[in-house]
This record gives C-alpha cells, structure tokens and sequence, in this order.
C-alpha cells in the first residue's frame, strides 16, 4: 500500500513441488484466471529433481507465449557502492530488449528414433515478419526516449542466411520511421567484446529471444551480479497481462542459507509499478535500493556481508525515511 493506491495480491503455488505432487506446474484453467490480472510478479522457478526444459516449458514459456508478452526488457547499471569487473563499468547504462515468444525459443522442433543409434533431434528457429518487426519497432519507440538515442541491433547473419537475414532487413526497414535514431549493427559474438571494452558505446540493443537472453546475463554480471538484475515480459498492447520477473534462478547453490540477494526483486517490482502507472512509487522504491547499496549493506555477491534479511530491512527503512521527507 503507498499514498494514493493498493496492490491488491494472489498467490498461486505454480512450483516445482506442485509438478512433483500434480505433474504439472500450470492447472487446468490457470492461464485463464491470470489473465484477469494486471500484472504478474514471477518468482525464480526451478528444482534440482525436475529437468530446466521442463520447469521452463511447463510455466514460464506458456505464460509468455500464451500472454503475447513479446518484448522482454532488461536494464542494466551500476549502482552507488557497487563495484562493476569492469575498469570502465561505470559507463554501464543499458537496456537489452529481447524477442521474447519466437525466435530460437519457439519451441519449433522434436525427437525421432529415441535411444536407437540413428536418434535425430531438431530445433528450428522461427522469425516472422510480424514478430520481428513488432520487437523491432518497440526497441526503436524506447530508444527514442533515452538521452543517446542509439540503438544496436545484434545479428548473426554471416552465417544464418535466413532467418537472421530477415531479422536484418526488417530493421533496416523500420529504421526509416525514426531518423532520429542512431543505429548500428554487430554480431552477437563481437557485441560481447564491446560490452567488456566500451561500455559506453552501447545504450539500447535489441537481439533475438536466445541471443539477448545470454547478453542480458552478461550485463547483469558486468553490472556487479546476477541477483540484481530485473526483467520485464511486456505485452505493450496490453491486450493481456504482462509478467515481472528477476533475471536470476533458483541458485541451488546458495539456497536456504539466507544469502540471496533480493535488489533483483526490488528492482523488478519498480519495473512492475511503473508498468501499473505508479511512477512515484516506482522511483521511490528506487531511491531506497541506491540508498540501502550506497549505505554498504549488500550480500556476498556484491563483496558484503549481509543477509537477505538485511538487505530488506534496509530498503524497508529507506522507503519509510523517503516518505518522511
């Protein structure tokens, strides 16, 4: 609850300890009583006993896909007190907006003669004209509204002749629309060298749903960590609801020891409240996590020592503090 306005909130235990119990993460009707929200805030899913391609097909990617949510976004910089890996992260101001429900994901492929030695697996990318140009056309609207107005595309043309092709031509097509938008173009394998090497080059990139889906977890990590990182699953339409998410997992490695870092959720939740026409909330959500990673109190993966408890607190207090003043 913040002045003016409620977050009125349902929970549904779509988890992996529902697949193991029902055999299946989504029950019947589900998609349908979520598209009644206004948006979704979606944990990190994921279970050692249950395989990633199950977890990812069974829950995330059907809500994606059923939703249209098609331009995933995701931010990235550094904030006060964190140190970035790299000399010039400070430069560090991007957005990465991937196609999020075609592509190398849509899920185009299958399996013959199983276990037998002539076994075949396929898995066919999807570009078409519709989707491609729509998500080009959203990163050319938010790249337009930022102080650079630069905008990267990152192909791999060179060597995927079709539909990497079109991909390629359709923004050169919608680039027409907006003059006065700068563009440039890298493959996805040099684009990786220029996030390292000249950070501030780069503002806006918009990639395919597999190439930013890796791009974005290497701007989390030169941002100073994974678990800072937020997400957005946008349908702009709003034909459905969209989906909030962190970029990080289910971290089996740390988990149950309360050392997650929850600036991820944090951030995300911005996201979702700015969505939900709540900027002043948003910002001062905001203002509280630069605070609380300015003010030294950050988990191990930012080189503190706090718990997650810790950190939430902190935040907790900024926005009390924050709305005092």
């Amino acid at each position: 609850k913040d002045r003016g306005f409620d977050l009125q909130v349902e929970s549904f235990d779509w988890s992996s300890d529902r697949y193991l119990r029902e055999g299946n993460y989504i029950p019947e009707g589900g998609l349908e009583k979520l598209r009644r929200f206004d948006a979704i805030f979606f944990g990190a899913v994921g279970s050692q006993k249950v395989p990633d391609h199950i977890s990812l097909w069974g829950l995330r990617l059907p809500i994606c896909q059923g939703f249209d949510q098609y331009a995933n976004v995701r931010p990235s910089r550094i904030f006060p007190g964190v140190t970035s890996p790299l000399r010039d992260g400070q430069d560090i101001d991007w957005i990465v907006v991937r196609e999020n429900t075609e592509g190398e994901y849509s899920g185009n492929g299958g399996r013959v003669h199983r276990g037998l030695p002539e076994e075949i697996a396929t898995e066919t990318s999807v570009f078409t004209r519709h989707g491609v140009e729509r998500i080009h056309r959203f990163a050319f609207e938010l790249a337009r509204k930022r102080p650079k107005r630069l905008l990267t595309l990152v192909t791999k043309s060179n060597a995927q002749r079709h539909g990497m092709v079109l991909w390629d031509e359709i923004f050169a097509e919608v680039a027409k629309k907006y003059p006065e938008v700068r563009t440039d173009r890298e493959l996805v394998d040099a684009v990786t060298t220029r996030m390292v090497l000249k950070p501030r080059s780069l503002d806006v990139i918009v990639a395919t749903n597999l190439h930013a889906d890796i791009l974005s977890d290497l701007a989390a990590a030169l941002s100073g960590s994974l678990g800072i990182a937020p997400t957005a699953n946008l349908n702009p339409e709003r034909t459905f609801p969209s989906m909030f998410e962190p970029i990080h997992g289910s971290a089996f490695d740390i988990a149950g020891k309360g050392v997650a870092n929850p600036i991820a959720t944090f951030w995300t939740a911005a996201m979702m409240l700015e969505h939900l026409g709540q900027e002043s909330a948003a910002a001062r959500l905001m203002r509280a996590i630069e605070k609380t990673t300015a003010s030294g109190v950050r988990t191990p993966d930012l080189k503190g020592t706090a718990s997650t408890a810790d950190v939430t607190r902190a935040v907790q207090k900024a926005i009390q503090e924050d709305a005092t003043t």
